[in-house]
């Protein structure tokens, strides 16, 4: 029974979201720990500890970084909504990607389990790599600029990107990589697969940013997330396959 890695993952995020409604500090909503729970649920039956790991240090560094000047966001009105306080939605829209590919691993032979855990790393180091970006830059952007003309722009415009943003999004996907590497999930080639697929895929979600979702109502936010992850899964599966196929380790 002890050995049932889904019967342990029930019991401990029983556990962690009891100690978190007691914490007097939220970084989710009921609905967002109930669903966050579903999700460490099956992230720890499908990957186990390791996997768990890597969801747990996006949850907990995503929930930091929302907060980096956080008074100086609001009255600027370009904060995230609640204070940063993480609902459902944005669940599902950070971890859908990766939750299929870790679902998709227990079921497909050789070689995509190794390549689908890549793709789940890969879509948590691009969304801590765009939630990083934008929030620093938000934050401390000196000079923002619109992605598809390069036209100086207010800080938290859609589609916006800074140089401080972008060198903390690459710092951010290439910790939660190489924390990845050191649990055993990816090879060192892996790290680099998902520090690429981070940087392609959070410049195409700001390219979508300044260009669709503008125009798009049914275009939110936490849709853009999961079409941005799942970017970001997709480049780094391709690029470890073509490496496999090359004759890479």
């Amino acid at each position: 029974m002890l050995s049932n890695p889904w019967l342990i993952a029930i019991a401990l995020n029983s556990f962690l979201l009891a100690i978190a409604f007691l914490l007097p500090k939220k970084l989710l909503t009921p609905a967002g720990y109930f669903h966050a729970g579903i999700l460490g649920v099956l992230v720890w039956g499908t990957l186990g500890w390791r996997g768990y790991g890597v969801v747990l240090f996006y949850f907990l560094i995503g929930s930091v970084v929302t907060r980096i000047g956080m008074a100086e966001k609001e009255a600027r009105g370009i904060a995230e909504k609640r204070s940063g306080i993480r609902g459902p939605e944005n669940v599902w829209g950070s971890a859908l990607s990766g939750a299929i590919c870790a679902v998709l691993s227990l079921f497909l032979g050789s070689p995509w389990p190794s390549l689908l855990v890549l793709g789940y790393v890969a879509s948590f180091s691009t969304k801590l790599s765009d939630t990083t970006a934008s929030e620093v830059g938000k934050a401390y952007g000196k000079s923002t600029f619109l992605i598809t003309n390069l036209q100086s722009v207010p800080r938290g415009t859609e589609g916006a990107i800074s140089l401080e943003g972008t060198l903390a999004g690459l710092v951010a996907s290439g910790f939660i990589s190489l924390l990845a590497w050191a649990l055993g999930l990816i090879s060192l080639m892996g790290v680099v697969w998902c520090i690429i697929a981070a940087f392609v895929a959070t410049n195409l979600e700001s390219l979508i940013g300044a260009t669709l979702q503008s125009r798009w109502e049914w275009l939110t936010n936490e849709l853009v997330n999961v079409i941005n992850t799942l970017i970001g899964a997709l480049v780094a599966i391709l690029l470890g396959w073509l490496w496999l196929n090359a004759g890479g380790a």
